[in-house]
């Protein structure tokens, strides 16, 4: 495992802007307290990312946004553009979320074009991947993911490689009525996708960091993190609750570093 753990929450469609500068408050003191080697970020919605950015500007919190399109500029109704996240200054990019692919039909080729316009501006795209409950239980799991893998990835340097962060989110897993995985079959998941990176970017494939997410809660997210190819969590609605996200930053910290 690198010694960096990556650890962070996608605000998906909650939180004002007023409850999520009130939340960033807090997470900026808790920050303070916690070992440098755990990396810190958040991924509000687009109208709260200038404020959010001006609160995070001296603290150690990444800010990243949900979406964005690959074209600098153009006539793309309703979207936002890399220019425009890059005016704002944030830190990440996240892409491939599984409600994007479910609910506005993205795709491996179109993630993989905004991938290479987030490296351009200067981000880290944080890709995400994952099986739904009919691939698991056509046993085609592997095959899924190795094909998001290498399609999203396609056609990066290794050195371009080693600015990208994956999130494995098994899709029965996350959300309000997902399914926590067994940590036995997320380990053998996140050998194989470490596997697969290695075999993409021989030289950068065992530093790419791997996060988990799917229901990490306070009873299972000691179980995720000490799995050997898991470089960070990315929690859901566990983190949007200040008090509970405080516990498992503070434990985490202290399993980890103390």
């Amino acid at each position: 495992m690198s010694q960096k753990i990556w650890v962070g929450t996608n605000w998906k469609m909650t939180k004002t802007i007023k409850e999520g500068l009130a939340y960033t408050e807090e997470l900026n003191r808790i920050s303070e307290t916690l070992s440098s080697n755990i990396e810190l970020f958040i991924i509000p919605s687009h109208t709260a990312l200038i404020p959010i950015r001006e609160l995070t500007s001296k603290s150690r919190v990444h800010i990243g946004a949900q979406n964005m399109h690959w074209k600098d500029e153009g006539a793309f109704t309703g979207e936002i553009s890399p220019n425009m996240l890059a005016e704002i200054g944030i830190d990440i990019i996240e892409l491939g979320h599984s409600e994007r692919r479910q609910y506005y039909n993205e795709n491996d080729v179109d993630i993989n074009k905004k991938l290479h316009a987030g490296l351009r501006h200067g981000f880290t795209p944080l890709v995400c991947i994952g099986e739904n409950m009919e691939q698991k239980n056509n046993n085609i799991s592997k095959e899924t993911l190795a094909a998001q893998l290498k399609v999203c990835l396609k056609d990066l340097t290794k050195e371009q490689a080693s600015k990208v962060m994956v999130a494995y989110e098994p899709v029965w897993a996350i959300g309000e009525n997902g399914i926590p995985a067994e940590a036995t079959y997320v380990a053998k998941v996140h050998a194989f996708l470490r596997k697969q990176l290695v075999e993409l970017f021989e030289d950068t494939g065992t530093d790419i960091p791997l996060l988990y997410g799917g229901s990490v809660n306070l009873d299972n997210f000691i179980e995720y993190i000490d799995i050997e190819d898991i470089n960070g969590l990315f929690i859901g609605r566990a983190a949007w609750n200040m008090e509970s996200f405080e516990q498992i930053l503070q434990h985490l910290d202290e399993h980890l570093f103390a």
